[in-house]
């Protein structure tokens, strides 16, 4: 997703899941959609930019370029991320929501099994240009294994280690770590006068998430096991968690304010020399707004285990982040929300929108415009087809978000205030996060 969520969005209730279940999105075929309303389209943007105004000068351009080749007025509402998702779940309950819509693509598996969104079968792709065209593992974050998938990828994004170049060099490290041993005897020696190693958003659930998630991969677990079934609490994910907290509990390099971040405050502590490093997506822009200048941070993949390099499996060192585009099942112009899909993924609008927004494009051929050549984005796509790997793709992802989310920024707090982070405290934690999950 684009940067991080706020808490609210993550939260997914059993009576609205129940609702949209049983609606279906108001389903007119097999694959849905009718062609009643074949001059108009609705669209639900995500807020990629730094604000709504922006995203809505953006697309704007484009939209009346999509209407000039088709005939077709798209009428657009840019939504943000704190009420988006709840958002979508009203319109999948109701059946009234717009023809074609933005999703975090976390959230993929979670709408998919209310029914409501268009499944992207072998036809439905053929009048898009293709499956093959996208890159796989963003088409792996669009719905659950074995599914046709529940969207198309849009904006693609990954985690990276951005850190402060002239902080590196004050400090006489000569290159950014590349295990997370590393990362511990560098932050210790950038965490002194007032001045931090690693900014951490310990309030955010979805980065908390993000993090676990790498991290469990790295010790070789899973939070669910292969029948969909939560598995938070076994030692792998203990140690796991443990670690991430630890960085500010036990090894002293996250600065304990940062349990409280929730609003992406690491960023603005970056471009201001308080912090040395943090592990973002896409985070060139915002820094860009805070006043660095290119050149000002370096960019490198997010550590991985001791002896290892960034790959598949325990190797892992990002989740496959982005944003996907789905069409909702009971659209009234199906044939005009396919043509508006495939012309937002069109080499030439990925090119466009994914250099504005600081994205990799999930499309193969426009990943090889030489706007995205750059430092932050190389590392970027290389992560994202090397060693990114999609977040579990069940219909309780949202749950599990929230859960486990929770824990962890529980754990931080404890962390700030001084309370011991231990194994048992920890375990404690993730199994009260399982047990909701089963309520």
């Amino acid at each position: 997703m684009r940067r991080t969520r706020a808490a609210a969005a993550a939260v997914v209730t059993a009576s609205l899941l129940a609702a949209a279940t049983a609606c279906g999105g108001g389903s007119t075929g097999a694959e849905g959609g009718s062609n009643t309303a074949p001059k108009e389209l609705t669209y639900w943007a995500s807020n990629q930019g730094p604000d709504i105004a922006a995203d809505q000068a953006t697309l704007g351009p484009e939209l009346k370029k999509f209407e000039e080749q088709t005939g077709i007025k798209v009428k657009l509402e840019v939504v943000p991320w704190a009420d988006l998702l709840n958002r979508i779940l009203a319109a999948t309950a109701s059946g009234q929501g717009p023809d074609v819509l933005n999703i975090g693509n976390t959230w993929s598996s979670s709408l998919q099994a209310t029914g409501a969104l268009l499944p992207w079968s072998a036809k439905n792709f053929d009048a898009i240009g293709g499956r093959s065209r996208f890159v796989e593992s963003a088409i792996g974050s669009a719905g659950a294994t074995g599914q046709d998938p529940a969207a198309v990828p849009l904006y693609s994004m990954s985690y990276a280690l951005y850190y402060n170049k002239k902080m590196f060099q004050e400090a006489g490290i000569e290159k950014p770590p590349a295990t997370w041993d590393e990362m511990v005897t560098v932050g210790q020696k950038l965490s002194k006068d007032g001045k931090w190693a690693l900014g951490a958003e310990g309030s955010n659930l979805s980065n908390n998430i993000h993090q676990a998630f790498v991290l469990s991969r790295q010790h070789g677990a899973a939070f669910f096991d292969a029948a969909g079934k939560p598995t938070f609490d076994t030692p792998a994910n203990v140690d796991a968690v443990k670690q991430y907290v630890d960085l500010m509990a036990k090894d002293k390099i996250i600065a304990p304010g940062n349990a409280e971040y929730d609003k992406n405050q690491s960023l603005q502590d970056f471009a201001n020399g308080k912090t040395a490093m943090v592990l973002w997506q896409n985070a060139a822009s915002s820094f860009k707004a805070h006043g660095m200048k290119e050149g000002d941070w370096g960019v490198a993949p997010v550590p991985v285990p001791a002896g290892g390099v960034p790959g598949p499996g325990k190797n892992t060192n990002s989740m496959v982040a982005g944003i996907n585009m789905a069409v909702f099942k009971n659209t009234d112009n199906i044939d005009g929300a396919l043509k508006f899909v495939k012309f937002m993924t069109s080499d030439d609008e990925q090119k466009l929108l994914n250099k504005t927004y600081g994205s990799v494009p999930p499309v193969k051929a426009a990943q090889q415009d030489s706007a995205f050549a750059t430092e932050d984005l190389t590392v970027l796509r290389d992560t994202l087809g090397t060693s990114a790997a999609a977040l579990p793709q069940v219909p309780e992802e949202s749950q599990f978000e929230t859960a486990v989310g929770t824990a962890v920024k529980e754990l931080f707090a404890d962390a700030a205030a001084g309370r011991p982070v231990t194994t048992e405290s920890v375990k404690a934690k993730l199994s009260k996060a399982q047990q909701q999950m089963a309520k």
